[in-house]
Order: structure tokens, then C-alpha cells, then sequence
């Protein structure tokens, strides 16, 4: 018998395991990294020994009553619905969402109501937004 070698030609180069390497990083990757959407309020919170700040006439202001009743630029809300307030807030601003917003809530009101209002202001795309406080009476 006789064995014949064959002559092998390079045509090429092989990229099967360079596509193998770039796939294995694209799973590490892919495994390793952490996809979460991220939705946060900047608040802009005055210190309660702060000096007052002043309040520039374009604002809009959402008061919240003891028992979670809403008020937005003085005109009380029907009901105390996220949907309510936020058609509440979209008709104050006229579509103006880049405009301060001030939450001022009744020290007793509840929490839910002063984030639902939060939630609106969030929701319509609001950025400027604070919370008034009071001076703390000296003891």
C-alpha cells in the first residue's frame, strides 16, 4: 500500500473558533449583566431651619388636605384618584411639564396620598419638583 500525501492548501482562514469565542462572551455577558429600569423623583427637599425660599410665579402647587383631599392651584379635585390628579395637573400646565411643581401636605395627611401625588407629578413627566416644610418652633 501506498499512502499518498495529499497536498493541503490554506484557503483561508478558519473563523469557526474565533465566532465560537465571540459567542461565549456575548452569553457571559449577556448572563452577567443586570437590566433594570430605573424611574426616579429628584426631589429638591428645602431644610426645615432654611431660610424660605422664594417661589417663582410659574409654579404649580398641589395641596393635600388632613384627610388626603387634593387641591391643585386652588381648585379642589372631585375625588382623590390618580387619574383625577393627573388630568388635574396635565390641564394646569398645559402640556408645560419642565415647570416647578410644589407639594405642600398637611402634616397629618396620609403617606399614600402625598406619594400618589408624587406618582402623578412622575408619571406626566414632572423634574422639578419639592416639598414645603416649616420652620421648627424653638423650644
Amino acid at each position: 500500500m501506498q499512502f499518498r500525501r495529499q497536498s493541503q492548501e490554506q484557503d483561508g482562514v478558519n473563523l469557526t473558533p474565533l465566532i465560537d469565542v465571540v459567542f461565549l462572551l456575548l452569553i457571559f455577558f449577556m448572563v452577567s449583566t443586570t437590566f433594570t429600569k430605573e424611574s426616579h423623583l429628584k426631589l429638591n427637599l428645602p431644610e426645615a431651619a432654611g431660610p424660605q425660599a422664594e417661589v417663582p410665579p410659574s409654579t404649580i402647587e398641589i395641596l393635600i388636605n388632613a384627610d388626603g383631599s387634593y387641591s391643585v392651584d386652588g381648585q379642589a379635585l372631585i375625588n382623590k384618584k390618580l387619574v383625577t390628579l393627573k388630568s388635574a395637573l396635565s390641564e394646569v400646565s398645559a402640556g408645560e411639564y419642565n415647570r416647578p411643581l410644589i407639594i405642600t401636605a398637611d402634616a397629618t395627611a396620609e403617606h399614600q396620598s402625598v406619594v400618589r401625588a408624587m406618582d402623578a407629578a412622575g408619571q406626566l413627566g414632572f423634574v422639578h419638583l419639592s416639598i414645603t416644610t416649616r420652620q421648627p418652633d424653638e423650644q
